[in-house]
Parts: C-alpha cells; sequence; structure tokens
C-alpha cells in the first residue's frame, strides 16, 4: 500500500449498495459535493468540499474512495486523494477500478488528507457495520 492512500478491509453483513449509499447520504449531508459510480460488486464515491479542498487541492482534486465486494462479508475499501472524474456516470466501473486514480500529493495536502481520510473511513466503517451515523 502506498504512503498516499489507505486501505481496509470492513466485515459487514450490509450490502454493497446500501453502504454506498448510506454513505453518500452521510457526505453530502456534511456538506460534500459528491458523485458515484457502482456495479459488479465494486463502487466509487468522489468528495470534494467547496471552500476546504478549493484551497488546499486544485479543482480537479477529490477524496476517492473505492470499494469492493471481497468474498463473503466483506468489503475492500481504498482512499487517497484523487482526480475527480467529470462525468464518472458514464465511465465503466471496471475502468475507474483498474486504472491508478490515487494521486502524489505534498506535505500539506498529506496531512489534511490524513485527518479526514480517517474520520471519513470511520463513518464509513460505522455504516458498513450497520450504525446509524
Amino acid at each position: 500500500m502506498g504512503l498516499f492512500k489507505k486501505e481496509k478491509t470492513i466485515n459487514t453483513s450490509v450490502p454493497l449498495e446500501q453502504i454506498v449509499n448510506s454513505f453518500v447520504t452521510y457526505l453530502q449531508g456534511q456538506g460534500w459535493k459528491v458523485q458515484q459510480l457502482s456495479g459488479n460488486g465494486k463502487a466509487v464515491i468522489q468528495a470534494q468540499k467547496a471552500g476546504i479542498l478549493r484551497d488546499i487541492f486544485t479543482a480537479d482534486r477529490a477524496l476517492t474512495f473505492t470499494l469492493e465486494q471481497a468474498g463473503n462479508n466483506q468489503v475492500l475499501v481504498r482512499v487517497g486523494a484523487g482526480k475527480w472524474i467529470q462525468n464518472i456516470a458514464v465511465t465503466a466501473i471496471e475502468t475507474i477500478v483498474l486504472s491508478e486514480l490515487f494521486l502524489f500529493v505534498d506535505v500539506p495536502e498529506m496531512l489534511w488528507n490524513t485527518h479526514v481520510e480517517s474520520e471519513l473511513l470511520k463513518r464509513l466503517e460505522q455504516i458498513a457495520q450497520g450504525m446509524t451515523v
């Protein structure tokens, strides 16, 4: 696993689509601009937060989450800074998941990312374990 992205396997009995929908709803409720794409046991969620990300990141950056069904009752999650994919809904999910979505970031961006990624990954894990957030 690279320095600029995190990876975690979450044990869950919640269906992937439900996890994705609940996490997207949570992010939107927190003021994030969100886009998602899912299919074939995989999902990509991209989130930008106006103000913070626009100041620290360039406008084409986003926190990118990839989720993948990893066997019975497990979801593999990767999170890191990524390039905002315009019109994600018209892109094949396999193309996105197989491409290198995560970008090299400088130290201030990495420190901010680490904090935000950790918080959002905790929320995602709570959602996957059936907790309400």
